[in-house]
């Protein structure tokens, strides 16, 4: 097996409040969007680390202009999860943020999500309103008997570093959703920012690494979505509620 290839030009002179994690694999044109989105914050405590799950796309030449401020780690693909989950081990932020090459932040994102978690000290994670394409999924606070019903809780949230459980690296659809079921069964819970901080760039032909229970009902031929995409992700769905034994 091919050895990562780690390019690392993060800030060693301090501890940052948040570590931004990137995990893509063949989003080079929205990983061209989504860094610029996040060097655009107003809060400037944060440290960002992409892993490149092996992209044979022009990835590199998009981190390029960023490498002298990130850490880059390029390796094999392995799958989202297990990307995740090496950015986190280089993680140092007491806050994460697992955020998918296809976010768009509002300059505010990590200021608003900071904020909640600062003051709401029994969340575990903040968590927004988004918009997928066109459609905007403006939520509502957190409610333990929804969240068992479906995932609506968008991958790119706050979480307090000391609370995150690491990502099971057998679930391969709908990780988020069992990250966020997995810490609930620890008794931890969100807390919801009432406002659209982040989009998601639609890609034709699959989903985002999250889809909300109601995004089910939405005409998929709208995103052009395959009949069988659909079928993955409603057998993923069973899998994550068989393993936590929800009906």
């Amino acid at each position: 097996m091919t050895a990562d290839r780690i390019i690392d030009n993060r800030d060693r002179d301090r501890m940052p409040a948040v570590s931004i994690i990137i995990p893509t694999y063949q989003h080079a044109d929205s990983l061209a969007r989504c860094l610029p989105s996040i060097f655009d914050q107003t809060y400037r405590d944060f440290e960002v680390i992409v892993v490149n799950d092996g992209s044979t796309d022009h990835t590199p030449q998009v981190l390029g202009p960023f490498a002298d401020r990130i850490m880059i780690i390029h390796q094999a693909n392995h799958g989202r999860n297990p990307a995740r989950n090496r950015g986190f081990r280089e993680a140092r932020g007491r806050y994460l943020l697992f955020c998918d090459a296809d976010i768009v932040m509002r300059p505010d994102f990590l200021e608003k999500m900071v904020a909640a978690l600062e003051t709401n000290p029994g969340a575990s994670y903040a968590y927004a309103s988004f918009k997928f394409g066109w459609k905007t999924f403006r939520l509502w606070p957190f409610d333990a008997a929804k969240l068992r019903k479906m995932n609506y809780i968008h991958t790119t949230s706050l979480i307090r570093r000391e609370h995150f459980p690491g990502f099971d690296e057998s679930i391969k659809r709908l990780q988020d959703w069992d990250l966020w079921l997995t810490m609930l069964g620890q008794g931890q819970v969100g807390v919801w920012i009432p406002e659209v901080l982040s989009r998601a760039i639609p890609h034709r032909g699959g989903l985002s690494t999250w889809v909300p229970g109601i995004f089910y009902r939405i005409p998929w031929r709208l995103f052009g979505i395959r009949i069988r995409t659909v079928e993955q992700f409603l057998e993923a769905e069973r899998i994550v509620k068989a393993k936590h034994g929800l009906d």
